[in-house]
């Protein structure tokens, strides 16, 4: 009898493991002619699997990954959090800018800054002096590249226009700026050389550049212009270095955009930088400055883990997506959409349905909200780009009168 019972047991075993498996063998017999190598899901608002294909199979997430980031940011920061800048000036009347990653120092931010240095009392320093001490980042940025593409640029304690400059070049080769909102800088002269006429924007720092003199310089030159313009005189020394003890701190400015606005507009344009400037913070709030990689993933990934429990094969050693190294599975993601839902807003929208994409070569992902609201991720890691159609057909299937 006893033996009967045990075997009895391990057949409703086998049986139910079998049963397990067969939507997602059907599901992906059913998108055969379009995925290779990759995975899908839709899952309920919870978070539960009520269809998919390969769901618990880690692929390459490329930008859905700035999703999680946004996640755990808005839990470790809150939505309100805004970065700021620091303004000191030293006995010599240097003013020194002492950064803390804020991603939105564009132009704009810069020129209202300006004004509120006036509106304090700034009538005149001798020069400008950038202070990125607060950033110790080892290896650059996970995943970055060398090109001149803006995806490419280098993540700084201060950088201004996202460390990327918007460049028109006319048909004698002179190089002006691109956006109205931007003076005329002598860095855009010497970026702009040998280019054909056209408009560009051009990552500011390229191949071997030099990170710290690189980026210092753009900043203290858009610094230095708007000042001016604010009817502030400015000398013409710059450079890089930290802030002196005896230096006064004169104004801390936040920035005019909670993290929400933030995390929405890195999502909407997919910024790289944005994203890793954000990821950042977090290790910054968990563990304190000097912001590292290291601290960034521990502080992130505490959120991250603890959402999706043991055994979760989640990895991330960047926060925008770019390494290839990072991995997540179909039934990960869906978790971090249900637990993401009060943000959705935050999401693009496209006929109807709230999407994030992911590229990389050979790397094709979608992931949101189908019509009805339903959690969705595709994760296509393969030469075909299939994903459109993949979507059009699950929103018909499960996103529509359901």
């Amino acid at each position: 009898m006893k033996d009967r019972f045990i075997l009895c047991f391990c057949l409703c075993a086998v049986v139910l493991v079998v049963s397990s498996r067969q939507p997602a063998a059907a599901g992906c017999r059913s998108f055969s002619g379009l995925l290779e190598s990759g995975a899908w899901g839709v899952a309920d608002a919870q978070g539960r699997i009520i269809a998919a294909c390969n769901p618990d199979q880690p692929f390459i997430p490329a930008s859905i990954l700035k999703i999680a980031t946004g996640l755990a940011a808005l839990r470790i920061l809150g939505p309100e959090y805004r970065f700021t800048t620091d303004f000191f000036l030293d006995d010599a009347a240097n003013l020194y800018i002492r950064g803390a990653g804020d991603p939105f120092l564009v132009s704009e931010e810069v020129d209202r800054i300006a004004g509120r240095l006036r509106e304090a009392g700034l009538t005149g320093v001798r020069g400008i002096v950038v202070d990125s001490s607060r950033y110790q980042l080892e290896d650059g940025t996970p995943g970055q590249g060398s090109s001149s593409n803006p995806y490419d640029v280098p993540v700084v304690a201060v950088a201004v226009n996202f460390n990327t400059v918007k460049i028109r070049v006319d048909n004698g080769g002179g190089v002006v700026s691109a956006e109205p909102q931007t003076p005329d800088l002598p860095i855009m002269a010497e970026l702009g050389a040998g280019l054909a006429p056209g408009v560009y924007r051009l990552n500011v720092c390229p191949r071997d550049c030099a990170v710290s003199e690189r980026t210092g310089r753009y900043v203290a030159e858009l610094f230095r212009a708007l000042l001016i313009r604010q009817g502030v005189s400015v000398g013409t020394r710059r450079g890089s270095g930290q802030v002196p003890d005896t230096a006064r701190l004169i104004y801390r400015h936040e920035n005019s955009r909670s993290l929400e606005e933030v995390i929405r507009l890195a999502l909407a344009f997919s910024n790289n930088f944005v994203a890793n400037q954000v990821f950042l913070a977090c290790g910054v709030a968990r563990y304190g400055f000097p912001a590292t990689w290291d601290k960034a993933n521990q502080s992130v990934d505490s959120v991250l883990l603890g959402l999706l429990g043991p055994g979760a094969v989640w990895s991330a050693y960047d926060g925008a997506g770019l390494s290839r190294r990072n991995r997540v599975t179909v039934e990960e993601m869906v978790q971090v959409l249900a637990d993401f839902r009060p943000y959705s807003h935050l999401l693009a929208l496209k006929r109807g349905i709230r999407l994030k994409s992911g590229t990389l070569q050979g790397v094709y992902n979608y992931a949101g909200y189908l019509a009805n609201g339903l959690p969705f991720v595709i994760l296509l890691n393969q030469p075909v780009n299939n994903r459109d159609r993949i979507l059009e057909r699950l929103n018909r299937q499960y996103g529509l009168n359901r």
